[in-house]
Parts: structure tokens; sequence; C-alpha cells
């Protein structure tokens, strides 16, 4: 019976990896989650075991299959952290190197030669993205040069190259299919958003074979089935649905329109806001492909944050505090940071500035700094990040934005929220789930079965009530800290 069908929605993150089952009124039936570790092998650099994100999709969807309603799962569907890539072996499906994860700059210098060389305005005309070692392109050029044969045997069709999403599609079909959807391969930084193809004149830039690559397909697939073993779920499942999880938590929340914009607090954030049409920022933020359902494409300008809720879980640790929440709580005891700026460029700083070569730093320190103070600066310094971007956006679309959709997990902060609603000076709403990624993920499976997921219900609105005089201090602090790490 399609009304009791459910979607297992995947949701796999950089700091956790959560699957749930979703019924076709947008409700969470059952839930699962593990959490997931980051390397840091080298300053700059950020990578995870591609065998260890298997093995935590695994794990979740194994824990619901066992679910009494398991029998009752239409559908997977995949929302995965973006940029993150992957290389394995074509024949063993094992993979030869690390995952390098959107985070790492470890290609910041053959990032800088090609815009040195004057490839930057053609990239860019043709992604949407400037170059960056945020986006894979330069990552699959580094993994495979240090693979023994690595650019032959990548050449010969011998080696996969895919981002997170294709690695999961890879092994829950043990192997038959290598494919990726619309927004994916957008942030590749070698696909050609206008062509709606894989651009050879981009692989050549930036020595990446075109062989390595996957097939590029509407994000409402049915991208392949489940293989017998690869989970505890019965074979022939098919997987419906897979989308970057920035782009499945705008489609989550309800956006179809131009006019809104959705930010997603996780260890980065992603601010992300439909356009009318294929757009080229001018102010530091991306034009990418938001989503595609049959033949249609929809565009998106996105300003991504490198460090945001990961801020919070890093000061905690400094302070000897025991998690992000109790720095958070221990935040909220002083009425402001007291002078202190949080600058968390801790891996460079993304949107709208694009600077690899700067590395946070804590100013306004005085006798009477406290460790709540320096608590309340990273609090703010996540908010303050959205601001820069979310008037970025403005400055690009040429109009103001009538408020911010959140979800993820710093969006349960309410102090974090209202000081966000504050600093923005506009109206803010979070939905009653914060995994708004994989409920996106399941609607997209769900669109692809041909049944509609209504959604909606509880909303907790944040209000701005700071005054005007206020929120400018506020604000300028912030600018001179910044400013000044950029002079």
């Amino acid at each position: 019976m399609m009304d009791r069908a459910l979607i297992l929605a995947i949701d796999q993150g950089t700091t956790n990896t959560k699957a749930l089952l979703v019924d076709r009124t947008g409700a969470v039936v059952a839930a699962a989650s593990r959490p997931m570790s980051v390397d840091y092998p080298e300053p700059g650099w950020a990578e995870q075991s591609a065998e260890a994100i298997w093995a935590a999709v695994r794990a979740v969807v194994d824990e619901l299959a066992a679910h009494p309603r398991a029998a009752d799962v239409a559908a997977l569907a995949v929302s995965n952290q973006r940029e993150s890539i992957v290389v394995w072996d074509a024949a063993t499906g094992k993979p030869l190197a690390p995952c390098v994860i959107w985070q790492c700059r470890r290609t910041a210098a053959a990032c800088e030669a090609l815009i040195a060389a004057g490839h930057g305005d053609f990239v860019e005309a043709t992604t949407g993205l400037g170059i960056n070692p945020l986006f894979p392109a330069s990552k699959i050029a580094w993994l495979i040069d240090r693979i023994p044969d690595g650019r032959a045997r990548a050449a010969a069709g011998a080696i996969r190259a895919g981002t997170v999403d294709s690695w999961l599609l890879w092994n829950f079909t043990s192997g038959k299919v290598h494919a990726t959807d619309h927004s994916n391969a957008s942030r590749t930084q070698l696909y050609d958003t206008g062509r709606l193809a894989w651009s050879d004149d981009l692989c050549a830039l930036f020595g990446v074979p075109r062989a390595m690559l996957a097939e590029v397909k509407a994000s409402d697939s049915r991208f392949g089935d489940t293989a017998a073993g690869a989970t505890a779920l019965p074979a022939g499942l098919p997987i419906h649905g897979m989308m970057g999880d920035s782009h499945a938590a705008l489609f989550g929340h309800g956006v179809r329109t131009p006019g809104t914009v959705k930010a997603t607090y996780g260890t980065g954030t992603s601010l992300m806001s439909l356009v009318p049409e294929r757009v080229r920022s001018r102010h530091g933020l991306s034009g990418t492909i938001a989503w595609s359902l049959g033949g249609t494409v929809w565009h998106a300008l996105e300003g991504n944050i490198s460090v945001s809720g990961q801020t919070v879980a890093f000061m905690a640790s400094l302070l000897g505090l025991k998690d992000a929440k109790a720095l958070a709580d221990l935040a909220m005891t002083v009425p402001s940071s007291n002078g202190v700026a949080f600058v968390p460029a801790l891996v460079g700083l993304g949107a709208p500035w694009w600077r690899n070569d700067v590395r946070g730093e804590i100013s306004g320190l005085s006798l009477g700094t406290q460790p709540a103070h320096l608590a309340r600066a990273a609090v703010e310094a996540v908010a303050f990040q959205v601001a820069d971007v979310f008037a970025a956006m403005e400055a690009d679309i040429g109009a103001p934005l009538a408020g911010l959709s959140v979800d993820g997990g710093a969006s349960l902060n309410d102090a974090l929220m209202q000081f966000q609603a504050d600093i923005l000076d506009r109206p803010l709403r979070r939905g009653k789930f914060p995994e708004v990624s994989a409920l996106g993920a399941a609607s997209v499976a769900f669109h692809g079965l041909g049944i509609a997921m209504t959604s909606g219900g509880e909303e907790t609105r944040f209000t701005p009530a700071l005054p005007a005089e206020a929120r400018e201090k506020h604000l300028a602090g912030w600018r001179k800290a910044v400013g000044h790490l950029l002079a």
C-alpha cells in the first residue's frame, strides 16, 4: 500500500551519519545516527576514511532495517556532504586514498597557480564557482598523482572518482552503478552548468581524466537498486533520490521559488537561495544547480562558510569544556563578549572572502576578559559570518531578502538564533525537525515514486529585537576584526 510507504533517507554528514524512516506526511517514524571523525594530518588538511563513511551508513541502514515497519520502505534517498571526494579501484571497490573532505586546503597552491595563470574567469563562467581548494577538481588530480600509475589507470577507466553520494551508490549496488545527480556534479568544478555536461576543457585544465567521473542524472532519478548482501535491506529496493545536503535542505524547507534564503548550520554553514536563472556572483558567492526534477533544472546562489558550528566545538575544546552545549551555556552567562571578537578562519575564510592564507584570530582581550566572553565571541562568530554572506547575497540579487529559514544542529540553540535574527534584522523560522536535509532527500524520492510528500507543521519564529544602534556596534566590531585579519 503506497499510503504506508516509507523512505529510508540517509544524511551523510561530516560529523554525523544519520538515517530516517519518513512517511508521506513528512513524519519521522524512526531514526539512527553514528558519529564521524575527521583527521587533520597536516595544517590545512582534512580527511576521513572512505571505508568508515560506508561503514557508518551501513550501520544506520541496518539499524532501521530491523524496525517493525521496515517492510514499508519503498525507496532509499541520499543527502551527502558535498565537495568531499573519494577515489576507488573500479575492480575491487576498495578506496585508494582517504576521502579528502570539503574543508581540506591541501591544493591551495595549485589553485593559486591556476588563478595566476589567468584561468579564473573561464572556470567561474563555466561552473559558477571561483577556483578554490574547497571544490573537488584540484583534489582529484592531487590524489591520482599519488597513486601508483594513477593517471594511466584513471584514463583507462580502472579508477573511479566520485563525491560521497557516488561512493555510497556504488556500495549500495555492489559496484553496478557509478552515478551522481546534477546538484553534486555542479559542485565539482568540472561540470558545465550551462551545457549540463562534464567539460573536457575543465578536465584538461585540472588534470582529471574524464573516464573517472560518474554519469549525471536528475535528482529524483532511479539511480539503481540495492544489491543482495550490501546491507540488511532486501535486494531490489530503488535508490530513488540523491542530492547534496545543502540543496536537500533547501528542498526540505519547501522553497520552490526565489526570494527565500535557507541556512544549514553544520560543521560549516551553507546559505542558499533559488534564482530565476543561472547566475554568476559578483560578491564572493557561488552559482550552483539547486536540483533537477525530471527534465527541469533549478539554479541557486550560495555562500559557503568553512567553519561555523565547528567554531563552538573548537572553542569548547580550548576552554576544556565537555562539549559545544556546555560552551553555549557558558556564553549565555554574560550579556556580551565584552569587546572580544573571534574570527574562526581555522581553515582559511570561505564566502564571501575566499582567503586560504589567513588563520583564526582572537582580538579585543583585556584584563577583564573571562572564559565566558571567549565562549560568547565564538557563538556570535557563527551569526556574524552568516550575516556577511546574507549581505553579499542581497547585493547579488539586488533586492532585500525577507528572512531566513534555518536548520542543522546549531539552529537548535535558541540564543544563537535570536542573535542571528537581531544581527540580520530579519525574522527567522525553524521547523520542528533539524534534519531537513534528510527530509528534503525523502521528499525528492517520494517525487520520483510519483507520491506527493506533504510537510509543514510546527515552526519556531525568531523576531529581531535588538535596537539599531546596538546592532551596528556589534557589526562594527566584527568588521574591524575581519578587516584586520584580511589586511
